[in-house]
């Protein structure tokens, strides 16, 4: 009867903070979603609280955040708006409205909220080096100047000030004054790659190819997989006749970027021109590919066929030119001579009396040179006379950097090598065309038989975020759950409690989440799955404590005692050792997760996860030789990503 009475009381207590909003936990609920990258749960909780205070200005900035990370940037922008309404001494929300306005190509309204914020932070760097890049985009110069000027002032050791002057002047043709401009930003910083981009940029406009290169070996030592850079250092290198060397600059740009157009064009040309005639078919294969409409590029392909004896197919592409453009000879002459290989003497007749007829005063082509590396043509130059020059762009575009903290991830907190995330229960299987792993845990086997009332629980590593209608399907669940809580038997009120729990954790309400957990607990206190998810939503908590810079051990210690007693409650499930290897991880015990990881694999040697992380975990200790093996294995089970690791671990 206690018993029974203890989970009536959790019950009631439940339904009735489920019934009433409270805005604050709302919006540290609709933060965390945000943190783990559920936007559109975030949204939910972001509506409920605007619903319930509207004047707050809160709620507005981060369902306007959210928007900006689905790419809804006139959303964020008209969120950001009603955050400012609310509160206009804010800075966060010119910066945001700002950002998504750059988004849109509003950089006069992106300026103007930057302006707005520096009234009320005028020592932000940040926001002073975006109002620039603005007008610099609104072709706003003399105004960008200025500003420079102000900054340079401000910020004497400021290097990106004297790059976006180089950039300015060079929009004002004033390659002087700009190459000046970036050698004063080298002095300050010279590990800037992109700044030896821009100036190598002047070289290539002048044609001092060396200079150019030496410029561009720079940028790529401290910028390598830019495939640009590599693009321009092959031109370089071509105009100094070093083919091998741009044609290793092609590949690697390639390698970097497989749908570079430039690179495959161009090196289609310099593999002719070396006579590998077959591989550059393939490159002008992928050109076509990409645009079917290059009539160059099928000029192209149309001599190599040819050259290589596949005159079907090199008449289809010269009729193909020829049909877009009627006059031109060069191609009538060479599907002639097709037509002659193959006896078709007829049609060769044909096409060489237009020819005659139109050029009797003129001498016939002959054999042209497949490469003309001493002219260049812009990509938008479609003169066919032009076919086998290199392909330049036709501007060296400036990619801005906005110094912002929105940009990428929530948080940028992501890095290449993290860890894979904790065993989790919900209601949805991950799913995965590679990976044909399926998590088997006989005490969630045993729920599932024993509560079919309730939806099925799955057990997945990759818990996928929910969509609005998945969304509302929970929030719709979790009431009808506490509906039913207070209409069940005693016998099978836990049940419900752990499936509301399960559903409270995948909303990422985690204080509603463990307060149902512990209810089980102290209703049956050898639940094992209990102590599992509590201590998951522990390190949860503990993680979004974290990146708001709070005091989150204490939440990890608990995460670890829970996992330590389920754990001693059932020794043979590999999921607690591999989640409790994760908080040790968390906690920067990275020997005892290497130990956890090792156990959870004695009990589950298909378990890839485990194998990933302790490869990654084995790497920091340098036990580089250990954790590569372990990567491979993580690779074999259908982990892809581990070949990435392993590559970056072997560079």
């Amino acid at each position: 009867m206690m018993r029974f009475f203890i989970l009536l009381v959790y019950s009631f207590l439940h339904l009735s903070a489920f019934s009433q909003y409270n805005t604050e936990r709302l919006l540290m609920i609709g933060r965390s979603a945000l943190y783990y990258e559920d936007y559109v749960l975030s949204i939910q909780y972001f509506n409920q609280a605007i619903s319930a205070k509207p004047y707050l200005y809160e709620p507005w900035f981060f369902r306007g955040l959210a928007k900006y990370y689905l790419e809804d940037f006139l959303g964020a922008e008209t969120d950001c708006t009603k955050a400012i309404e609310r509160n206009p001494y804010v800075v966060n929300n010119y910066e945001l409205r700002a950002i998504a306005r750059i988004k849109r190509n509003d950089f006069r309204g992106a300026a103007d909220d930057y302006s707005r914020a520096i009234t009320y932070a005028p020592d932000n760097q940040n926001l002073w080096h975006n109002r620039v890049l603005c007008h610099i985009q609104s072709k706003n110069y003399r105004q960008a100047i200025t500003e420079l000027d102000t900054i340079s002032h401000r910020w004497s050791n400021y290097a990106p000030a004297y790059s976006m002057r180089a950039e300015v002047l060079l929009l004002q043709k004033d390659t002087v004054q700009a190459l000046e401009a970036l050698n004063k930003s080298i002095e300050i910083d010279e590990y800037d790659g992109a700044v030896w981009a821009t100036k190598s940029n002047i070289y290539l406009s002048k044609e001092q190819w060396k200079s150019a290169e030496e410029a561009l070996n720079k940028a790529i030592h401290l910028k390598p997989k830019q495939s640009g850079y590599y693009i321009n250092r092959a031109l370089a290198r071509l105009k100094q006749n070093n083919l091998r060397g741009a044609m290793a600059d092609y590949d690697t740009a390639l390698d970097i970027d497989p749908n570079n157009y430039l690179g495959h064009y161009n090196r289609g040309l310099l593999r002719a021109q070396v006579g590998d005639d077959n591989r550059a078919i393939e490159d002008f294969d992928f050109v076509l590919t990409v645009e079917p409409n290059n009539y160059m590029a099928l000029f192209n392909r149309a001599l190599l066929l040819e050259t290589t004896g596949d005159l079907k197919k090199a008449i289809d592409d010269y009729t193909t030119i020829i049909g877009q453009y009627p006059n031109f000879w060069a191609g009538l002459e060479h599907r002639a001579a097709c037509y002659r290989k193959l006896g078709m003497a007829k049609k060769a007749e044909q096409d060489e009396f237009r020819v005659y007829k139109a050029q009797l005063y003129k001498h016939l082509y002959g054999i042209q040179p497949r490469l003309n590396k001493e002219q260049l043509r812009k990509r938008s130059d479609d003169d066919l006379d032009k076919y086998n020059q290199i392909v330049v762009a036709d501007e060296q575009e400036e990619v801005h950097e906005y110094k912002n903290e929105y940009r990428g991830k929530v948080q940028n907190r992501k890095v290449d090598m993290t860890f894979k995330p904790m065993y989790a229960m919900s209601f949805q299987s991950a799913q995965s065309e590679v990976k044909r792993y399926v998590p088997y845990a006989p005490e969630i086997e045993e729920i599932n038989h024993q509560s079919p009332y309730g939806k099925k629980i799955y057990v997945s590593c990759d818990v996928p975020a929910l969509t609005e209608k998945e969304s509302k399907e929970y929030f719709d669940y979790i009431a009808l759950l506490s509906e039913q809580a207070g209409k069940m038997e005693s016998s099978k009120l836990t049940g419900v409690l752990f499936q509301r729990a399960i559903a409270y954790a995948v909303t990422q309400n985690f204080d509603e989440a463990k307060d149902d957990l512990s209810a089980c607990i102290q209703s049956d206190s050898s639940m094992v799955v209990a102590y599992w998810q509590r201590a998951l939503c522990y390190a949860k908590q503990a993680n979004f404590l974290k990146s708001q810079g709070k005091e989150h051990q204490l939440m990890l210690t608990m995460a670890v005692n829970d996992l330590t007693a389920a754990i001693h409650l059932n020794q043979q499930n590999p999921y607690l050792y591999y989640n409790r290897a994760n908080v040790y991880v968390m906690l920067n015990d990275i020997a005892r997760a290497v130990d956890d990881y090792s156990r959870a694999i004695v009990l589950d040697k298909n378990m890839a996860e485990a194998y990933y992380n302790r490869g990654i975990a084995r790497i920091r200790l340098s036990h580089k030789a250990q954790g590569i093996q372990d990567l491979s294995k993580a690779g074999e089970l259908g982990l892809y990503e581990a070949y990435s690791i392993l590559k970056q671990t072997a560079k």
